[in-house]
């Protein structure tokens, strides 16, 4: 089983999950949140993301969305994903944002990592836009 794995500094990634939920709420077996909170230690974390991987079956492959390439939370699941032997075969993509997840969750069982690589960084990428209202004397009521 594939398993889409948030991963970032405090409760973003389980706000993330909680609203993917929304969305998709039949695939959310398969969608883990881990947030390194303030005042926690990277070993404490390690041990926290040591025991969810251990609870999972021996097949188990991880898509990885990540708030920020290269800080702890990141670093601290590649590291025991490694250490797992799961990281080599694992998708790992920072920046994440809704559009990227729904789209991950969504197609992570039907498409290879590549495709699905490419996917999700051309939906995160188009999702960032101005919103701009027809007119700018635009009343409340017609936002």
């Amino acid at each position: 089983m594939k398993y889409l794995l948030l991963v970032s500094h405090g409760e973003f990634s389980k706000g993330l999950r909680i609203t993917l939920g929304m969305f998709a709420k039949e695939s959310m077996d398969s969608v883990i949140a881990i947030g390194l909170q303030p005042d926690e230690s990277v070993d404490h974390l390690s041990k926290r993301v040591d025991k969810e991987i251990d609870n999972l079956p021996e097949d188990s492959e991880f898509i990885v969305l990540a708030d920020i390439i290269g800080g702890s939370p990141l670093t601290t699941v590649c590291n025991i994903l490694a250490t797992h032997g799961k990281l080599q075969n694992s998708l790992v993509l920072g920046g994440m944002n809704f559009p990227m997840a729904l789209t991950t969750l969504l197609s992570k069982d039907s498409m290879s990592n590549d495709d699905l690589k490419n996917a999700v960084l051309q939906e995160g990428k188009a999702a960032m836009k101005e919103f701009i209202t027809e007119s700018s004397n635009a009343s409340d009521d017609d936002i």
